[in-house]
């Protein structure tokens, strides 16, 4: 392993399995990827291989422009969403999408997942939001690119900053997640899929259930990340 990229490999890998370990998978769908803003680069998991098989050396490198800088397995198919999102993007370090059951339901159903409760305002002030299906005409040109475009577009027409809400469904696909580091966007795939759950069932418990009161809402997420926070140590 060329030692230059040897620590970005290594945290790739290790977020990949975290999302296995979090049973936000299933076989070989899903991926992280963690980028070197130094050397303008980004590792990514390679395409259908089991996360039992997976090694650090398998992690591919690839540059912004989708080129394979090291490595010698093909990398993920969402390589081009990866890489127009860090381009993009300026301040992530880390993106993952996965095919988690309740996130790709709320995806599938083509709508945003309300912030029903104090453990979605703990991490958001905002719905998740849900991008519309992709227009047929972007479906049959560079699909994974535009992906990205669709994530992009989704921020702006909605007006959310990505910085603030760091995760989308696409319609009848699934979610992708970003953060400051590969770890963090598997830490928000992990959140989003149990907002997704919890605000299934509660939908199921009272269909009219009403969205959280603003007031909840700034508590909790103030307490957490606020200018005076005191949540932890």
């Amino acid at each position: 392993m060329n030692n230059k990229y040897k620590s970005l490999k290594e945290e790739c890998y290790e977020a990949n399995m975290q999302l296995n370990a979090l049973n936000l998978v299933v076989y070989t769908f899903g991926n992280v990827s963690a980028v070197d803003r130094a050397t303008g680069a980004f590792a990514i998991k390679p395409s259908g291989v089991a996360y039992e098989k997976l090694k650090p050396e398998d992690i591919v490198i690839v540059d912004f422009d989708n080129n394979i800088i090291e490595g010698t397995m093909r990398p993920s198919s969402d390589t081009k969403t990866h890489a127009y999102l860090y381009k993009h993007w300026e301040d992530i370090g880390g993106i993952a999408h996965t095919h988690a059951t309740y996130s790709v339901a709320w995806a599938q159903a083509q709508m945003d997942i309300p912030i029903f409760g104090t453990t979605h305002a703990d991490h958001l002030t905002a719905d998740i939001p849900c991008a519309a299906p992709m227009r047929d005409d972007l479906i049959e040109g560079n699909y994974e690119h535009n992906t990205a475009i669709q994530i992009i577009d989704c921020f702006k027409d909605k007006g959310i900053s990505h910085s603030e809400v760091e995760m989308v469904l696409l319609g009848n696909h699934g979610p992708f997640t970003w953060g400051k580091n590969a770890a963090k966007a598997v830490y928000n795939s992990k959140v989003l899929e149990v907002c997704a759950e919890m605000a299934y069932l509660t939908r199921q418990i009272n269909p009219k259930a009403p969205r959280l009161k603003d007031s909840l809402i700034k508590k909790h997420y103030d307490r957490k990340h606020g200018a005076n926070s005191y949540y932890g140590q």
